[in-house]
């Protein structure tokens, strides 16, 4: 059965507005010095967040021998004002292209220190829902955004990015959880999104052709603030 199939109409995602998106993160700040806003008021968060990253690409490249040194093509899809490839993939990555699909973020991207220091490749001002990728990645990292697709638009999604990887490329989808107690979606009125089960996500790599050959929960933040859970899903076409 493919995702939401049984709910309809009803499905969480079904309220997905991509208009409505588009509206609430372009009245957010977009300078390059708050490239820290789009985590709210836990600036803290993006230090424990990135060093997660960095050490699970680690355990994954483990996994698939063929990789060694820098990746030569990555992608950061929802790429924001910069904060992931800043932080994190010009480390592993030559060059780093960007999808995101808010005007005034990769505005800033494009006269940015990323793009000055060579690091920042082609900029797609567009949605996930809309990106057809045009050239090969050895890495696609993909977070905090597929919420704002629709199950069977990230089905599609996934199914490009599958067919966009190199031989030895791999796909990251890095996201929150729904905390569900029926275990179900959860839908974000005030940013018109989508929270996905972890059994949901695994559904629609699955409906896509991508294996996931590791999966991980974030650690590290404090208990106390009662964060969503955080999950990273790295994935290879199914053979």
């Amino acid at each position: 059965m493919a995702p939401n199939q049984e709910e309809g109409a009803y499905a969480p995602d079904s309220k997905i507005n991509h208009a409505a998106s588009i509206n609430y993160w372009s009245s957010l700040p977009s300078t390059e010095s708050n490239m820290l806003g789009m985590l709210g008021t836990y600036p803290w968060y993006t230090r424990i967040e990135l060093q997660g990253s960095k050490n699970f690409l680690s355990k994954v490249r483990r996994l698939v021998p063929a990789i060694s040194g820098k990746f030569n093509q990555g992608v950061d899809c929802g790429a924001g004002v910069g904060r992931v490839t800043e932080g994190f993939l010009r480390h592993v990555c030559e060059v780093v292209d960007a999808v995101e699909p808010v005007e005034k973020f990769t505005k800033v991207l494009q006269e940015g220190k990323l793009k000055e220091d060579g690091v920042l490749g082609d900029v797609y001002t567009v949605g996930l829902e809309s990106w057809f990728p045009v050239k090969k990645y050895d890495l696609i990292w993909t977070q905090w955004c597929v919420g704002h697709c629709t199950d069977s638009q990230l089905i599609d999604y996934v199914a490009r990015c599958r067919d966009a990887l190199t031989e030895n490329g791999l796909m990251v989808v890095k996201e929150n959880l729904s905390t569900d107690p029926l275990g179900q979606d959860m839908f974000d009125d005030e940013d018109s999104s989508v929270t996905r089960t972890d059994a949901k996500f695994k559904q629609i790599f699955e409906a896509a052709g991508m294996e996931v050959i590791k999966s991980e929960i974030q650690t590290g933040f404090p208990k106390n603030f009662k964060l969503l859970p955080v999950k990273s899903y790295a994935l290879r076409p199914k053979v």
